[in-house]
């Protein structure tokens, strides 16, 4: 979960003026946390209550506390609205870049898989919004539970199939913004896929040019698992850039996750 937060703080300066090199300082003082990191917190919040988990209520709640953070203008619309609670068939990345804390907080991969359909579903429901946010999950789970990268990598292609038939190379020349799960996770996951460490992983992404908070955020959740989770400067400054309600809720599901064994939330 914080190495999706962390992906986020560090690609946030280059959304608006993107690059296509690993060589950047990764923490500047215009990083900084974003929409992608208060919906995370959200999905956290929600799922450290019991089921039914209440996703739209903590969405909006949360969304009221940090109304500027960058959000897309249907979300934001949907979010800000007092009664509506019906999905409006997205098919963008927000419904990938917000599972992380489904992943820390079940140990059964079918557990995984269904519960981040339903984390996308209360507003991404279109198909592909809802096999983003399950490809994400998959993947990040198989990465913190020992998985090899093939292993991952057909887990993505189960998913996406020819579309992870690329390179970093071959996609970061004439990539760029491309808010749809299909057109942004396929290329998130390939960033982890060819990383040697946590933070090359999210190098990688925002190399790539596009979404790179988000791209970011997407790789960090599947790095964080596979290397063992976020090294320690990357993970006081990222803590450092939350506020307070935020970090609390991040350190409370990380205490409660953390070497739990569990199908559901006590």
């Amino acid at each position: 979960m914080l190495g999706a937060i962390a992906g986020d703080i560090i690609g946030s300066p280059f959304e608006p003026w993107p690059i296509k090199t690993v060589d950047f300082p990764l923490f500047g003082e215009q990083s900084c946390f974003t929409d992608d990191t208060v919906m995370t917190v959200a999905i956290a919040e929600a799922l450290l209550a019991k089921e039914p988990f209440d996703f739209v209520s903590s969405l909006k709640a949360w969304y009221r506390r940090h109304p500027h953070v960058g959000y897309g203008k249907t979300f934001a619309r949907w979010a800000a609205h007092p009664t509506d609670r019906d999905p409006y068939n997205s098919w963008g990345n927000g419904s990938a870049m917000r599972v992380s804390p489904v992943v820390w907080a079940f140990d059964n991969l079918d557990e995984v898989v269904r519960i981040a359909g339903a984390s996308a579903a209360i507003t991404h429901d279109h198909p592909d919004g809802i096999a983003g946010a399950k490809a994400v999950a998959a993947c990040a789970f198989l990465a913190r539970t020992g998985a090899t990268k093939d292993q991952i990598r057909n887990c993505a292609v189960s998913y996406y199939g020819s579309r992870m038939d690329r390179t970093l190379a071959q996609i970061r020349p004439g990539y760029s913004f491309d808010v749809s799960c299909v057109g942004s996770v396929p290329e998130a996951i390939i960033a982890f896929l060819e990383s040697e460490s946590f933070e090359g992983a999210l190098r990688n992404a925002v190399s790539l040019g596009g979404d790179s908070d988000t791209q970011a955020c997407i790789t960090g959740t599947i790095a964080e698992g596979y290397y063992g989770g976020v090294p320690d400067l990357i993970r006081v400054e990222a803590l450092r850039r939350l506020d307070s309600g935020l970090r609390t809720v991040v350190l409370t599901a990380r205490a409660r996750w953390s070497g739990t064994s569990r199908s559901l939330p006590a």
